[in-house]
């Protein structure tokens, strides 16, 4: 069965339901979502969206500057500008779709300040930024009938053709064939690749997979950020962020003996970028021969913190810790992937008519570390170029569609298990936070052999085998990366 769609978007977070919204209500619209749409890395996103909008102490400039120093100056100079300058129209727009940031008593929006950040610029709704976001956004395109929403839908593949582009898709145990002319990538990230991460489930690399097996050009995919505040319980491997908000609002970090020791590792203390931080909780943890850290913010007002930080309060008291009344235990993780699928500033792929956008592609805005906060606004701004970008080139598409042929059933039989399990442990050992190249070159090799072994070993396509190759190659392709 085939489908022709003017434009397909893998991934319905923050930014595939943006491009849906900003693309021509003229446009035939397909919107694939793995899984339920709430289960998204977007939804996940506590702190808020940074940008200079109604600030009359604050620029532009400002937030450049502090998006450079956090990325190391590796960033994309003119991406960085874009972001920055057109922070203001994007926020404003979302405000206008029914998007609620907090205010205070006086009418003007309430801006919190985070680590890296010189100015108050965080717009935020209470702890649940991102799910705010995602959830009005939903609503909107819910209301157009040019967009299908079709969830709990599995891409397996997908392939070049004459006229664009064909997704191979496993739905309700069907597999269907769906075609067009512009596919947008808004899978996400890659969190799952490590033991423990922030990141949803679907976080497995599915949208960079296919821009590479593709031909798509990769790159930065080393540039892995770990965040150094994720609640510390290793019993599940997706472990609670502790938003970046809470030192923002003054909480300290202790060691295992209880004591602050930011002040021996650089002058912004707990403010600094989310790198400097976990680089200093590792080095501290080998100094202190400890892996126990704590988040104290408990000498502030009770009544405020539960205000300010009600989802995380409850989430830590769930956890058997009350963070109004002593530290909480941390430890860094995986957060966020500043490389992917490169692309222009309009997230134009190396390929003709693919885009990508959000954390699946790499604008060079981040450079080698992510500002906090800067996510959503990337997600938000490049989501929006590509629909603009796709609005303008209509005229260059054809009318017909060829479908592409897809093996749909290359074999009856599962993967063997285990695979994914050596995957996370391989990355967790060489590439976390202060890489080991030794580990990273004997990892390179094993992850080699695995994604050789899926590739060719005649296996079922379902979930386990897409997700596992998804994983093996993005494992690939960060050791490759660092063995140059």
């Amino acid at each position: 069965m085939a489908n022709n769609y003017d434009v397909i978007i893998a991934g319905c977070g923050v930014a595939g339901l943006y491009a849906a919204i900003n693309l021509p209500e003229t446009l035939n619209v397909l919107i694939i979502c793995k899984r339920e749409q709430k289960l998204c890395n977007s939804s996940l996103a506590q702190g808020g969206i940074a940008g200079v909008y109604q600030s009359p102490d604050d620029t532009a400039q400002y937030h450049s500057n502090d998006t450079l120093i956090a990325g190391g100056f590796k960033n994309n100079i003119d991406a960085v500008r874009t972001l920055v300058s057109e922070a203001a129209q994007d926020i404003e727009h979302i405000i206008n779709l029914g998007v609620e940031f907090d205010k205070n008593p006086d009418g003007t929006y309430h801006r919190t300040l985070e680590g890296g950040h010189g100015h108050h610029r965080i717009f935020h709704h209470a702890d649940s930024t991102g799910a705010e976001i995602n959830s009005k956004l939903y609503e909107k395109v819910r209301s157009m009938s040019n967009v299908t929403l079709l969830e709990n839908a599995l891409m397996c593949d997908v392939k070049q053709t004459s006229t664009g582009y064909s997704a191979f898709v496993l739905c309700g145990g069907e597999y269907s064939v769906y075609n067009s002319h512009f596919v947008i990538l808004a899978t996400g990230g890659i969190g799952r690749v490590y033991e423990f991460t922030t990141n949803s489930a679907i976080a497995t690399g599915d949208g960079i997979t296919f821009a590479y097996e593709m031909g798509a050009k990769i790159k930065n995919l080393s540039y892995v950020q770990f965040h150094p505040t994720a609640f510390n319980n290793r019993s599940t491997r997706e472990c609670f962020l502790i938003s970046e908000a809470v030192r923002g609002e003054g909480a300290y970090l202790l060691n295992c003996n209880k004591e602050r020791f930011m002040q021996n590792y650089d002058d912004r203390l707990e403010l600094a970028p989310r790198d400097v931080v976990s680089h200093a909780i590792v080095l501290e943890s080998r100094k202190q021969n400890s892996t126990d850290f704590y988040l104290d913010i408990s000498y502030k007002d009770s009544d405020f913190l539960k205000k300010r930080f009600p989802m995380i309060y409850k989430n830590v008291l769930k956890q058997g810790f009350d963070l109004t009344r002593e530290p909480v235990p941390i430890y860094p993780c995986q957060h966020y992937l500043m490389g992917g699928i490169d692309v222009d500033k309009n997230s134009r792929t190396t390929l003709p008519n693919l885009y990508a956008c959000g954390e699946c592609s790499h604008t060079g805005v981040h450079g080698s570390n992510r500002l906090a906060s800067n996510s959503l606004l990337e997600a938000l701004v490049f989501s929006r170029h590509a629909a603009n970008d796709i609005a303008e080139h209509l005229d260059c598409v054809p009318t017909e569609f060829e479908s592409a042929e897809f093996e749909p059933h290359i074999g009856n039989e599962h993967i063997p298990h285990g695979y994914r399990t050596e995957i996370r442990r391989i990355m967790q050992q060489s590439h976390f936070v202060l890489p080991d190249k030794k580990a990273a070159a004997d990892g390179y090799k094993r992850a080699a052999e695995i994604r050789q072994a899926l590739i060719s070993g005649g296996y079922r396509m379902d979930t386990d085998f897409v997700e596992a190759k998804s994983l093996a190659t993005i494992a690939y392709l960060i050791l490759k990366e660092v063995m140059q």
